[in-house]
């Protein structure tokens, strides 16, 4: 009826044009929605292949993206534009249906990540050189703050800080810890202007990485000096720092750490978090309604990312050499131990399709991507990338804290 009516008001003509834009599609978008959409880090040849989830091919790649070597990749309200963060401090905006740089600043000279504002609207990098936090418009790439992470040293006035654990709160509010003051730093950008800051101080030694819970509750900082974990409740009226952890490795001997381990993995499942031990072969969990250790569970090796499942049935756990050949899954009711994966040499990282129906896992020295059923524990496919690393997929996009 209404291409009826069209033909009739504007003629032959008009209903030709909407029939060709009633069909046409952006022919890099191979007919599907971001929703299906992922990239997949190529850390060695500064690249991303872009990936449909669903259908679990490569789509093609996005070169001249820099040094990739610890790259992290952040999605718009879209699902279609994400925010690249390379290790070369350089900032990069690309489209995954079109496969095209969109955008990209040199804002630092040394990053190893960012975050994306709850509305979308503003982007931050993290930054070790020069150390702080800039904060850029989305959609245009302006920067918008400038905040230098300093502090007062021993000896050492309006020192900078390496800054880590990066993530959005809602509320164009950005929260993130500094390694060498033991600080963690608030920004909130909401007023326009400069920044507000508040300022929590004496956290711990060295807070290396960070997690916000799914519900945007807590901000828990990872402790590389020392054992333990710093939280904030950001829903208090007056937020503090709380040690939690405090001394899990006493009376035992640390083995030496042969990678940071990642707080990011969101391991959080059902009423309890799951979280590396640093330089110890466990995985530790936490009650989140009393922030208590209730188990330990032992591992084949350092644990390095400790990740949900979207359902938190199960926890997918990969290690540092020399064991980074495999990844291990937990049975979060029995919290034991159910399955050994050897999926290729180096693995690096895992991504969850949105509902966990599978896993995608990368094998950095193999060159491949393993995806795996997480019900059957069956490889459903292999993608040959050369040197691949973080996986990132479009459904980031609705998730708080990434």
């Amino acid at each position: 009826m209404f291409r009826r009516a069209i033909s009739r008001v504007c003629g032959p003509a008009a209903a030709l044009l909407l029939a060709a834009c009633a069909t046409a599609s952006p022919p890099a978008a191979d007919g599907i929605g971001s929703g299906d959409l992922g990239v997949i880090v190529g850390r060695a040849s500064g690249t991303l292949t872009v990936v449909n989830t669903s259908a679990m091919r490569v789509l093609g790649a996005i070169d001249g993206l820099g040094d990739l070597s610890h790259a992290s990749v952040v999605y718009g309200r879209d699902g279609a534009t994400a925010f690249v963060f390379g290790r070369d401090g350089a900032l990069t905006k690309v489209n995954l249906l079109t496969r095209r740089v969109e955008g990209r600043v040199q804002q630092a000279g040394n990053s190893i990540g960012g975050a994306i504002s709850q509305d979308g609207k503003l982007v931050a990098a993290q930054n070790y050189v020069p150390g702080g936090v800039k904060v850029f418009d989305a959609k245009t790439l302006t920067l918008v703050a400038d905040i230098p992470a300093t502090f007062d040293a021993p000896g050492e006035p309006g020192k900078r800080s390496r800054v880590v654990g990066l993530a959005e709160l809602p509320g164009k509010r950005f929260i993130f810890s500094l390694f060498d003051a033991d600080q963690i730093w608030i920004a909130d950008l909401s007023q326009g202007g400069a920044p507000k800051l508040t300022k929590f101080t004496h956290v711990g030694r060295q807070p290396y990485d960070a997690l916000v819970t799914p519900d945007g509750r807590y901000y828990i900082a990872g402790l590389f000096g020392e054992d333990g974990l710093a939280m904030i409740d950001l829903w208090a009226a007056e937020p503090k720092v709380r040690r939690i952890l405090a001394g899990y490795g006493r009376g035992e001997t640390p083995l030496p750490v042969f990678k940071m381990p990642h707080l990011r993995g969101w391991a959080i499942a059902g009423r309890h978090a799951y979280l590396p031990a640093i330089g110890r072969h466990e995985v530790l969990v936490v009650d989140t309604d009393t922030w208590q250790e209730v188990a330990r569970i032992a591992v084949a090796g350092q644990p390095v990312f400790v990740m949900a499942q979207p359902d938190g049935r199960q926890v997918w756990v990969n290690f540092a050499v020399p064991d980074y050949h495999r990844v291990q899954v937990i049975d979060t009711p029995t919290r034991k131990v159910v399955k050994m994966l050897e999926p290729g040499a180096a693995v690096l990282h895992m991504e969850f399709t949105p509902k966990g129906e599978a896993v995608w896992i990368s094998s950095r020295d193999a060159n491949r991507v393993s995806v795996i059923d997480t019900t059957s524990f069956e490889t459903l496919a292999t993608l040959d990338i050369a040197a691949p690393s973080g996986i990132f997929f479009a459904s980031r996009a609705a998730r708080l804290g990434l």
